[in-house]
């Protein structure tokens, strides 16, 4: 979606009309990539052939503001219809939230355009820019978590490993904690205390992620 800014902002510093944009935006996205003959099966042209870069839900708003476009209507509105929503803090629940959000967002950018006058171009451009920045983040967020995930991973492990290097080393935990009382305790309370540790843990983790979609 980021890109899909850029290239807006793009067309519209190289001269195309706000009419015209979606048209181009269609003809990138939403027609069918050329025949794969090689994969087709020789002779026979692939026409179920899928488009690259957009998914379904983007597909179907830009359908939409194609079609608004078309008609002469408030692109915006249809692109608000299509999300489904009318804000961008609700449109990032559910599936495909945040493509719904940014296209909630865009939608907001052409309707302060229109209200203040400001150039078009140059307010899709900053939005991009602010898009890139939001994904250089969720980037970094994600490297940061990499480590705090592997621990939850060992951590949630290591007491099953330690059961094998006992058995390795010529000890029968089994007979101690299937055996005894209090080896059956020792065994729940480690098997609860496990599952408790994973859930807290995991749920640390999402809370340092911080999404909200």
């Amino acid at each position: 979606m980021t890109v899909v800014v850029q290239q807006l902002a793009a067309l519209l510093k190289g001269g195309r009309t706000p009419a015209r944009l979606w048209e181009e935006l269609w003809l990138l996205y939403g027609e069918p990539r050329e025949p794969d003959l090689a994969k087709s099966g020789g002779g026979r042209p692939n026409s179920a052939a899928p488009t690259d870069g957009l998914g379904a839900t983007s597909l179907e708003i830009l359908a939409a503001a194609r079609a608004a476009a078309l008609r002469g209507s408030p692109v915006a509105a249809a692109i608000r219809k299509g999300a489904g929503t009318g804000t961008g803090r609700s449109a990032r629940r559910g599936p495909g939230g945040r493509e719904r959000a940014i296209w909630v967002e865009l939608a907001a950018c052409f309707d302060v355009a229109e209200a203040t006058g400001c150039p078009l171009a140059e307010v899709l451009a900053r939005f991009a820019a602010h898009l890139e920045a939001e994904d250089d983040a969720e980037a970094a967020r994600q490297t940061a978590l990499a480590g705090p995930r592997a621990t939850v991973r060992i951590l949630t492990w290591l007491p099953f490993l330690g059961l094998g290097l006992g058995v390795l080393l010529g000890v029968d935990p089994s007979t101690i904690l299937l055996g005894t009382p209090f080896g059956m305790a020792a065994l729940v309370a480690g098997l609860a205390l496990t599952a408790a540790g994973r859930i807290w843990s995991a749920r640390l983790v999402r809370a340092a992620a911080g999404r909200q979609w």
